[in-house]
């Protein structure tokens, strides 16, 4: 009996993989609705081993999508939601073509709405899970609450992406959950923990909008991310604020209620609004105390590894020190600076913020108010100043969180030359990672970076010291050969006269003679040279002897460990060098600035 030929790509890469043509056709969904679903469901296209086997052959390079993700959407409830807007929006054309306006506002009024509810809990079946993939997000909503009104993104989209954006940075405010933040050109990074997960996000800094061509930015595939995003950051600002004991929706006090204030529609009162909100505690449940029971740490005796337990002790009492970082501290921001990440930050970590309230709405206090400890301004110098509080640049704020303590506010005063602002964005567990010597300050209170002044002083101290040193050095081996030779002098005349004396003696009695006045003879001595790299070549040796002893499964692995390492040290050298060359470009500026000032100085003084 002869066995059943078995047919060309039905088992193996064949057919696991599909074509998007293919995936079209066995859904009967136009490439619109296809694109629209896969991004709702989280289908994305695949890469094949063997592409040849996947495409059955055929040439060119195709998307290829998983043939079990295709019938897994076979079953969605959505496909038939999407069926059922294609027959509204045919409807619609249709009576836009026919001018009757008044079927098509009918239309308009009963088009249907898609409700993506259980996809969020089918993608996302825990909370931390939803955590775990907040980043993007979050980075996405943010981007869309900047956005004005759109051709392809609705207004009602921008404006729930606002609410929900602010009702997330409220919970963040009220768990005091803030870590890090850090500016950049791209925007303002900021980094949060919830139970256990930590979430990193960017907001865009506040420009004017510019507008993109259709080739650049497909906004129709982002607004489509954003409708998932938005269902799935409700869900998530639902279960942080009543782990918080808030009320959800959020409910503002009666402050901030104005009818001046609902009247307002531009962009800029918009903004004003957002930021009022931060600026004002949230309503708790009822019968739910202020006071919030700080959670002690577990001991437990881990014998294993008491260093980690020492570790994880510091972080915490850092993280508890940080959460009341600006506790009973009133601060004034300027109208030049940028309010909305200043007010975030100080109100996650307990301060009190106010502005001009002629121009925004929301204040709280005025700058005449004589409690105010820091004003925060961005501009050289100042008319009117208050001798009760300090004027600081906005770098501080961002440096004392990411620093966890309030730092000297000597380089931050106004006018003057900030440092650097650092990355708290570090992988710590990364042995080798350049560390700049500013954060080497921080990080060790002893080391103390050296200023260019203090250099030129101590390389010409040191200088001096060592030039005294060698001629001392020089003046002590000239004695010592000067001795050297005179006892040696001394010497050849007690043999001569011992030989003249002792002429009968045995030639044995001469040479153990000799052998005795040799070896009290004083000589120059020769020290032993080693040579400078010989233990650095051995060790070379034996570690490439070692690295032969590596298996042959793990030396592809090895390869690419070694490669990494090779690739940091060169950044690390890279960055070095770069610092380098600034730090003498900014030393030759300092001394070029000193000779004009000697001059001028010269000058005046001959005039």
């Amino acid at each position: 009996m002869v066995s059943k030929k078995k047919k060309k790509y039905s088992s193996g890469e064949g057919a696991q993989f599909m074509t998007r043509k293919a995936a079209l056709k066995k859904l009967q969904l136009t490439l619109k609705d296809f694109r629209r679903i896969c991004i709702l469901k989280g289908i994305y296209p695949r890469e094949p081993r063997n592409r040849k086997r996947a495409q059955k052959g055929a040439g060119g390079i195709k998307t290829l999508y998983h043939t079990k993700d295709i019938k897994f959407l076979l079953h969605e409830p959505i496909i038939w939601k999407l069926r059922e807007l294609k027959v509204y929006q045919q409807r619609i054309r249709r009576a836009r073509a026919m001018k009757k306006y008044g079927q098509m506002k009918k239309y308009f009024r009963d088009y249907p709405d898609m409700n993506i509810d259980h996809i969020v809990k089918e993608r996302y079946p825990t909370f931390v899970d939803a955590l775990r993939d907040l980043d993007d997000c979050l980075t996405l909503c943010f981007l869309f609450s900047t956005f004005p009104s759109l051709r392809r993104v609705p207004r009602d989209q921008s404006l729930l992406c606002r609410r929900l954006t602010v009702e997330f940075m409220h919970a963040v405010i009220a768990a005091k959950a803030l870590r890090y933040v850090f500016v950049s050109v791209k925007g303002y990074y900021y980094q949060a923990e919830f139970e256990g997960q930590t979430i990193t996000w960017i907001v865009p800094h506040h420009f004017a909008f510019q507008p993109q061509s259709k080739d650049d930015v497909d906004f129709k595939i982002m607004s489509t991310f954003v409708e998932f995003y938005i269902t799935m950051l409700g869900f998530v600002n639902f279960k942080l604020y009543h782990s918080l004991n808030l009320v959800y929706p959020p409910k503002l006090t009666s402050g901030f209620s104005s009818k001046s204030d609902k009247d307002l529609i531009d962009e800029r009162a918009y903004v004003s609004e957002r930021i009022a909100a931060m600026n004002i505690p949230l309503v708790k449940l009822s019968g739910v105390g202020e006071t919030e029971e700080v959670p002690e740490i577990d001991i437990f005796n881990t014998e294993d590894d008491p260093q980690k337990l020492e570790e994880a002790k510091l972080e915490a009492e850092k993280i508890k020190k940080l959460k009341t970082l600006f506790d009973g501290i009133k601060f004034y921001i300027n109208r030049e600076v940028p309010r909305e990440p200043l007010v975030f930050l100080i109100r996650c970590f307990g301060g009190q913020v106010s502005w001009d309230r002629d121009h925004f709405v929301g204040a709280t206090f005025d700058e005449s108010d004589e409690s105010i400890a820091y004003q925060i301004v961005d501009r050289p110098s100042m008319e009117k100043q208050y001798l009760s509080r300090y004027y600081v640049q906005p770098q501080w704020v961002f440096d004392s969180v990411n620093a966890r303590t309030l730092l000297p506010i000597n380089k931050y005063l106004m006018g003057a030359v900030l440092p650097p602002h650092l990355s708290p964005f570090v992988d710590k567990t990364k042995d080798q990672v350049y560390i700049p010597p500013e954060q080497r300050a921080l990080n060790d209170p002893e080391f103390k970076p050296l200023d260019d002044d203090d250099d030129d002083g101590e390389i010409e101290e040191a200088s001096d010291e060592d030039e005294a040193d060698q001629s001392d050095k020089e003046s002590e081996i000239d004695a010592e050969e000067a001795l050297a030779k005179q006892y040696q002098e001394e010497v050849k005349q007690d043999s001569s006269s011992d030989e003249d004396e002792e002429d009968d003696t045995n030639s044995e009695k001469k040479k153990l003679s000799k052998e005795k006045k040799k070896a009290m003879a004083v000589t120059s001595g020769v020290p032993h040279k080693e040579h400078p790299y010989l233990k650095e070549i051995e060790d070379k040796q034996a570690f490439r002897l070692r690295e032969k002893l590596v298996r042959k499964k793990h030396r592809n692995l090895y390869k690419s460990m070694k490669a990494g390492q090779e690739k940091r040290k060169k950044e690390i050298w890279l960055l070095r060098k770069k610092r380098r060359l600034h730090d003498e470009k900014v030393k030759e500026e300092k001394k070029t600035e000193k000779r004009k000032q000697k001059m001028q100085a010269l000058e005046a003084a001959c005039s």
